[in-house]
């Protein structure tokens, strides 16, 4: 077990924690949640000891290890990429050098001989002696190949610096896991094996991740960080999230008995209780929500942006027709000879194994970039909104908030008053005098909400969206996902967010270096469709 006592911690007058008492426990995964600079990595940083409260203290139960995924990616850069695994097991990396390091002296005494037997024995308990084969195997199941294995961290891509490190905090089976962000550099496949892998996992771990998928996969319980306080909840985040929601509908409807009340909680409860037996934490998850009662849920301080485009008119028959296009960069293919047109009511996912293929197709289609070949054409009906993954273009002036988004005003807009644009701010949780904040000076999270508000001036039937939630809170994550969810017009996305493709898109658009796999289904069937599988492997090799 692993509690924090009392723990306080302010900056100047900025109180980020405020006598927080909280104990994590064996066989639970708990989802570390709440808004952009509320704490949430700084409390992990307390429970390792590398912060310090003001007050208070961490205490873990004697003899058990923590581990920590790392975030300096340059710290192991002189280490081969197999030792940095093997030095997350910091008692497992000392003993194995104290034994070489007697088994190197010349003059071997009878004493060294016994030093050795004990750290042969004590090597042995640790898992020494399969510790390589070990380390080897978390490597390559995180997508790093025995090739990779002797090179240095320092020869190694950033991508694959962030997989080493985060096999080095799984490795050797540590008693209590903090994992902040471990999703980050993964793709689809590695995140569902990591994914498999936590919610197998029977001892503690702690998670910070903006992936609602992930986390409802792999947690147990959801501690919210918010008003310098954290409370645990039973449930994995869409439980929180949707109980909070239903506990608030509950308190604003005065007109409903208390009895009925009670029992639209209690059957929620049950139906979660229910689907909590599909998932790989079946047991311990079905077992916590059956405990549960209804006191526990609470209503969620949090504010959630309103994020609701509205066409001015629908999208005619012709929407976008796209024929042999093609893109390559630096001698790569990205992808080639791409033909495919959109309908009416289609929200189409775009993937890739490139990144870069998904961004330079949408850079096209949106007039910023040149194909090397091939041609689209738009309907006349369209109004297109770009959210570009790249942003930092539009904020190079300046400019308050209010005269950022004026520059905005599309011909349409005949009365773009201040209360008109402040409006469109305040949806995005702009309010008060942030409207006179320079936007020069705004974090990264903002200049996203800013540019969500440009869109929704556009009136658009028509959206692109390029990795949509870079930089968002879950709040705003989870809004942006409902808003696409209702939008009556056409949508064009990709995402790291496994929650948001599989709940917007209704087909599915791969582009690869030999062409598309196109198929009408959603994200999950199209991941677990035998055909796609084998068609992904043509296209890739």
């Amino acid at each position: 077990m692993i509690s924090a006592r009392n723990i306080t911690l302010a900056y100047g007058k900025r109180v980020l924690f405020d006598e927080v008492n909280i104990n994590f426990v064996k066989g639970n995964c708990y989802g570390v949640i709440g808004a952009n600079g509320a704490g949430k990595s700084t409390f992990l940083k307390i429970l390792s000891g590398e912060i310090e409260p003001n007050k208070g203290t961490v205490e873990i139960t004697p003899g058990e290890r923590m581990a920590v995924l790392k975030q300096n990616q340059f710290e192991f850069d002189n280490c081969t990429v197999l030792n940095t695994v093997l030095m997350g097991h910091k008692r497992l990396w000392d003993v194995m050098h104290e034994r070489d390091a007697i088994y190197a002296k010349a003059d071997f005494t009878e004493e060294d001989g016994m030093k050795a037997g004990e750290l042969e024995a004590e090597f042995g308990e640790m898992g020494g002696y399969e510790a390589e084969s070990n380390a080897a195997s978390f490597l390559n199941s995180l997508g790093v190949k025995d090739e990779l294995h002797q090179s240095l961290m320092s020869e190694i891509p950033s991508n694959f610096k962030v997989r080493v490190l985060l096999a080095q905090a799984l490795f050797g089976n540590p008693d209590i896991l903090l994992l902040d962000e471990p999703t980050n550099g993964l793709d689809i496949e590695t995140i569902g094996w990591l994914e498999n892998f936590l919610a197998d996992y029977e001892n503690i771990v702690l998670v910070v991740s903006h992936d609602r998928h992930f986390l409802d996969t792999v947690c147990t319980h959801v501690a919210d960080v918010d008003r310098a306080k954290i409370k645990v909840f039973t449930g994995n985040y869409t439980f929180w999230y949707e109980s909070s929601q239903l506990m608030s509908r509950q308190i604003s409807d005065k007109n409903k008995k208390n009895e009925e009340k009670r029992q639209a909680l209690l059957d929620f409860i049950a139906r979660f209780s229910a689907n909590a037996s599909k998932s790989k934490q079946a047991t311990s998850r079905k077992k916590a929500l059956e405990k549960l009662t209804i006191e526990e849920i609470e209503p969620s301080n949090r504010k959630y942006p309103g994020i609701i485009f509205q066409p001015l008119r629908e999208v005619g028959n012709q929407i976008l027709n796209v024929e042999k296009l093609s893109k390559s960069v630096d001698g790569r293919k990205l992808f080639d000879q791409v033909s495919f047109s959109v309908n009416k009511g289609e929200k189409i996912a775009f993937l890739s194994k490139d990144p870069l293929a998904v961004t330079s197709f949408f850079e096209i289609i949106s007039e910023n970039a040149q194909a090397d070949s091939g041609k689209y054409e738009w309907g006349t009906t369209i109004t297109k909104a770009y959210l570009p993954q790249e942003n930092s273009e539009f904020f190079t002036e300046g400019l308050t908030l209010m005269e950022w988004l004026r520059q905005y005003v599309p011909p349409h807009v005949t009365d773009a008053d201040e209360p008109f644009l402040r409006g469109f701010l305040g949806k995005m949780l702009f309010s008060g005098d942030d409207i006179q904040k320079k936007t020069n000076v705004l974090s990264g999270g903002e200049k996203v909400r800013c540019m969500v508000s440009r869109m929704m001036l556009q009136n658009p039937n028509l959206i692109i969206l390029d990795q949509p939630t870079n930089h968002l809170d879950l709040e705003s994550i989870q809004s942006f996902n409902e808003g696409c969810q209702v939008f009556p017009g056409i949508v064009l996305i990709t995402s790291h967010d496994h929650t948001f493709m599989q709940t917007v898109a209704n087909r599915i658009i791969e582009l690869t270096p030999k062409g598309i796999i196109d198929r009408l289904m959603t994200f999950d069937e199209y991941m677990e469709d035998a055909r796609v599988k084998e068609l992904r492997a043509e296209m890739y090799n």
